[in-house]
């Protein structure tokens, strides 16, 4: 990370420089443990220097999420080819590949770390949740998502949200079944939902009609089939 040479950079290349560095070292360690001479030496500059390009620690703290959020928004984003099971497994794939790289970072991303309070970092957290959001009704291809799926999407994004946060702490699962099990739960809160709403039965009816049998949705029904007793005793309705 320091390559023990000064030299000479403009003034955005340097800030640019120190947001890496900033990252780079919030990505071990939470942001409130990492100090401005540190940051400072792994960029091979002075203290002082560093204040010349940030007034403090709060401000390339703000500029260091800025980056984090931009990148762990752009996960979300896949082609809008082929069944929506794989695209769906894909994304959380690089969601958790971005978890995995930056925990400590992710942690303060998400729960406001040393920033609790600010307007800035709370607007930046709900960026990202929000092209989340936009990134799932896009794959869907619903111009006008009925309310029931509105919630769904927006429940599903903070399960992603708070799984991955809670994995991070002793990583006690294995990621590859976390990001299965997340796919799983988006099309059974879908398919709750379809229970109780014709428009959401619709909805998942088309989902489904586009789902390979080797698919991720289809792998979730062969769990359930198996896991069903052999004779399901329905209760009698009263009139």
């Amino acid at each position: 990370m320091t390559t023990g040479v000064r030299r000479r950079m403009g003034v955005e290349e340097r800030r640019q420089q120190l947001i890496g560095v900033a990252l780079e070292l919030f990505s071990h360690r939470s942001p409130d443990e990492v100090s401005i001479d540190e940051i400072a030496a792994a960029a091979g500059i002075s203290r002082p220097l560093v204040y010349h390009y940030f007034p403090g620690k709060q401000s390339l703290y703000e500029a260091a999420l800025r980056r984090a959020a931009d990148e762990l928004a752009a996960r979300f984003q896949e082609p809008h080819e082929g069944p929506l099971g794989a695209r769906l497994l894909r994304v959380m794939g690089r969601f958790f590949d971005f978890v995995d790289e930056h925990g400590p970072g992710f942690s303060a991303l998400m729960r406001g770390g040393p920033a609790v309070g600010s307007t800035t970092t709370n607007a930046m957290i709900d960026e990202v949740r929000q092209a989340a959001y936009d990134q799932i009704l896009a794959h869907l291809g619903i111009q006008q998502p009925p309310a029931r799926l509105r919630l769904i999407v927006r429940s599903w994004v903070s399960l992603a949200e708070s799984t991955a946060l809670i994995w991070l702490d002793g990583r006690q699962i294995p990621r590859g079944e976390l990001e299965l099990q997340l796919v799983h739960d988006f099309a059974a809160l879908t398919a709750v939902s379809a229970a109780y709403d014709h428009e959401m039965a619709g909805v998942l009816l088309r989902i489904l009609a586009d789902e390979p049998a080797d698919g991720p949705f289809a792998d979730l029904v062969g769990r359930l089939v198996a896991l069903a007793p052999r004779t399901v005793r329905v209760p009698e309705q009263r009139v």
